[in-house]
C-alpha cells in the first residue's frame, strides 16, 4: 500500500481552514491589534489541534472509513447526532450565506466604475455569482475538483504579491501601534475568539484524514502541520495589512460590520502600487470564490444524503436548491456584515469542534477501561484536556452572545 506524504495531508487540512479566517481575521482583530491578536489565534490553533486529535483517537475503534455522524450516532446516540450534523449544517449554510453577500459587495466595488447597475447593484451581482459558480458544483465533484486546482494556484500566486507588495511599505509604527501610548489591546483579545475558532475549523475532515493514511499516526502531523501552515498564513496576512493601517484607519470598516469591499477600498487608499490593489483583490475573490465552492460542495452532498436526492441531473437540481437557495434569499434580504456572519458560525461550531470531541473521547476512553484494553493512539493530559475543551467551547459561544448584546468591550477605531 502507497504510503501518503504527510505534507501532502497538512496541504488538504490548510485548505479547509483557509476562506473565513483570513477575510475576517484582519477586522476581528483590530482591538487586540499584533501582540495580543497573536496570542488569541495561536491559543485558538491549539486548541483547535487538540479537539482534532481527540476526534483521531475516539474513531479508532471503528472502521478506517467511519464517518464524524457514523461515530458520533454511535456512541453518544441519535439525538446528540442530530443536533452535531443541525450545527454542522448551520455553519455551512451561514459561511455560505457569508460568501455570497461578501462577493455581491467585492464585485460591486470593483466594477462600479464601468458597469452601473443601480442602488441594487450588490444584490444583483451575488445572484449571478451563485448562479454561475455553484454549477460548478451541480455538475459535478469533478467539476469542483478542477476549478478548485486553478483557484489554489491563483489564491498561491495572489497571496505571495499581496504579502510581497505589503511587506516593502511595514510602517513599524502601525504594526506596534506606538503613537498609541494609552490605548487598551487585552480587552479585545476576548471577542476575537468566536472568528478565530471558525478559521481553524476542519474536523469535518479528520475521518478524511484518517481514511486517508489508513492510521491515526500519520493523520495526527498531517493536522497539526495543517493547522500549522493555516496559522502562519493567517499571520503573515494580518501582519502585512497591520503594518500598511494604522489603527484607527480600521473605523469605517468596523462601522461597516467588518464587509470585505470597504476593507479593500481602505487598504487601496494607502497603497500606492496599483499591481499590489490589483493583487491583494484578485486574492481576496480567489478566497471568497474557493471558500464558497468548498463549502456550497460539503453542505450539497450533505443535504443530498440527507433527503435521500439521487445523482440524476433532477436529483442534483434539488440538492442544488436547497444548498444554494437559502443562503442567496437570506442574503439579499438581510445583508449582514461579513464579521457578524461569521461570529454566529464559531459560536455554533463550538458544538462540533470541542464539545463534540471531548464527549466521544471521554465515551471511548471509558469504553475500554472497562474492557481493560489500552488505546494505541491517545493525547496525553487525560480528562484535563476534555475538560480545558469543554470550557473552551462553552465560553467562545458566550463570548459570542455577549458581544452580540453589546456586553463586551467594543473597539471602534
Amino acid at each position: 500500500m502507497k504510503q501518503h506524504s504527510i505534507f501532502g495531508g497538512a496541504c488538504i487540512i490548510a485548505s479547509v481552514c483557509v476562506g473565513a479566517g483570513m477575510l475576517g481575521l484582519p477586522t476581528a482583530s483590530a482591538g487586540a491589534w499584533t501582540l495580543w491578536a497573536t496570542v488569541a489565534i495561536i491559543f485558538t490553533m491549539l486548541m483547535m489541534t487538540l479537539s482534532g486529535w481527540l476526534l483521531l483517537e475516539s474513531y479508532q475503534a471503528y472502521d478506517i472509513r467511519a464517518s464524524f455522524s457514523t461515530v458520533t450516532k454511535n456512541l453518544l446516540g441519535k439525538k446528540v447526532n442530530f443536533i452535531n450534523n443541525l450545527a454542522v449544517y448551520f455553519v455551512g449554510g451561514i459561511l455560505l450565506y457569508a460568501y455570497t453577500t461578501a462577493s455581491g459587495d467585492i464585485l460591486n466595488g470593483l466594477t462600479s466604475s464601468w458597469i452601473n447597475l443601480g442602488k441594487y447593484s450588490s444584490r444583483i451581482w451575488s445572484i449571478l455569482f451563485v448562479l454561475v459558480f455553484s454549477s460548478f458544483v451541480w455538475h459535478s465533484t469533478k467539476a469542483v475538483s478542477r476549478i478548485s486546482v486553478l483557484l489554489i494556484l491563483l489564491m498561491g500566486l495572489t497571496f505571495f504579491f499581496s504579502i510581497s507588495g505589503l511587506a516593502v511599505n511595514i510602517s513599524w509604527d502601525n504594526l506596534l501601534d506606538t503613537k498609541n501610548v494609552t490605548g487598551e489591546y487585552s480587552i479585545y483579545a476576548i471577542s476575537l475568539f468566536p472568528i478565530a475558532l471558525t478559521s481553524f475549523g476542519y474536523h469535518h475532515s479528520v475521518a478524511s484524514m484518517r481514511a486517508y493514511y489508513g492510521n491515526e499516526q500519520d493523520a495526527k502531523w498531517a493536522i497539526f502541520f495543517g493547522v500549522f501552515i493555516a496559522l502562519v498564513l493567517y499571520l503573515l496576512w494580518i501582519f502585512s495589512i497591520f503594518g500598511n493601517l494604522a489603527r484607527s484607519e480600521f473605523a469605517p470598516i468596523i462601522e461597516n460590520h467588518g464587509n470585505l469591499d470597504v476593507m479593500l477600498s481602505v487598504l487601496g487608499n494607502v497603497i500606492e502600487l496599483s499591481m499590489v490593489k490589483h493583487m491583494i483583490n484578485a486574492f481576496s475573490i480567489a478566497a471568497v470564490l474557493s471558500s464558497f465552492i468548498g463549502v456550497g460542495l460539503g453542505v450539497f452532498d450533505y443535504l443530498a444524503d440527507f433527503f435521500k436526492f439521487d445523482d440524476s441531473h433532477l436529483g442534483r437540481t434539488k440538492s442544488w436548491l436547497v444548498t444554494f437557495f437559502p443562503p442567496l434569499i437570506l442574503s439579499l434580504l438581510f445583508p449582514l456584515g461579513f464579521l457578524k456572519a461569521i461570529g454566529y458560525a464559531g459560536a455554533v461550531a463550538t458544538i462540533w469542534t470541542c464539545i463534540v470531541p471531548a464527549l466521544l473521547v471521554r465515551k471511548i476512553r471509558r469504553l475500554y477501561a472497562t474492557k481493560h484494553e489500552k488505546l494505541k493512539f491517545s493525547v496525553r493530559g487525560g480528562n484535563m484536556i476534555i475538560v480545558l475543551l469543554i470550557v473552551f467551547g462553552v465560553n467562545v459561544a458566550i463570548i459570542h452572545f455577549m458581544s452580540m448584546f453589546n456586553l463586551l468591550p467594543q473597539f471602534k477605531g
